[in-house]
């Protein structure tokens, strides 16, 4: 028997091309349901969700991600780390809200929004959308905290583009279990050398016979181009956390 959700999940590629459709109230709010659904760590619920529909914040969104096609998107979404809502829950009940500030409450709000976030790209593409979920937002968090006006104890964490797809881009092969999946302990293997060239060879191979914006690229070539990449981008990022009024002590 056909699992849809295992379908769903296995079968998950990011699309940059869309229709020039927008997506209606309902799913807008079918999809905020989803996240909304996701587990949570403490049931603390600590994050939030804007959609950006003003054209002008869009644009501004799209320079700081380096993604114009972002703005043929049918609908987007900033996903928000969020404790400013239960600090004010703290101090209108005259709670010490001291343990919010700690690195362990921003990590669970990161959990909480990252979980949500995956919510909303597993119930999209159930009801035939698609999109990408954008890390590039962190390119300049001080102009996203400034463009949505987000307070003390927020922080923007991703964006999510979604539409209806223009293409279906081939699937990519992910790296063998082996070489991440383990029993009882970490163990890459004695075997870790030959087995990352055969997937670098695989990935190749992909690289080069897809429809469309093929290339020559490994998954080792990638690794290395990435950490090769201009080391003062987001360099600053702890310091804007601790700047929210995250990761005090």
């Amino acid at each position: 028997m056909t699992n849809p959700i295992l379908e769903a999940l296995t079968q998950h590629r990011s699309i940059r091309q869309f229709e020039n459709k927008s997506l209606s109230p309902h799913q807008v709010t079918e999809l905020v349901d989803a996240a909304q659904h996701a587990s949570t760590s403490t049931f603390s619920q600590q994050y939030s969700i804007i959609s950006v529909t003003d054209p002008a914040i869009l644009k501004e969104i799209a320079k700081i991600t380096g993604h114009g096609w972002m703005l043929r998107s049918g609908h987007y979404f900033v996903m928000v780390a969020d404790q400013y809502r239960n600090l004010k829950i703290a101090q209108e009940n005259g709670t010490d809200p001291y343990i919010l500030h700690s690195t362990d409450k921003f990590l669970a709000s990161v959990f909480d929004t990252a979980i949500a976030t995956e919510n909303i790209m597993v119930a999209a593409e159930s009801m035939g959308l698609g999109g990408t979920i954008m890390g590039s937002i962190l390119n300049d968090p001080r102009q996203m905290i400034k463009l949505l006006h987000l307070p003390e104890m927020t922080f923007p964490l991703l964006g999510i583009a979604l539409g209806y797809p223009k293409d279906k881009p081939e699937l990519k092969p992910r790296l063998p279990k082996i070489e991440f999946h383990f029993s009882n302990h970490y163990d890459l293997g004695e075997n870790f050398d030959q087995q990352l060239l055969d997937y670098d060879q695989l990935l190749s191979d992909y690289y080069r016979s897809r429809s469309t914006n093929g290339r020559t690229e490994t998954f080792s070539h990638h690794i290395v181009s990435e950490l090769n990449r201009n080391h003062n981008l987001r360099a600053d990022l702890f310091s804007i956390i601790q700047e929210q009024g995250f990761m005090a002590h």
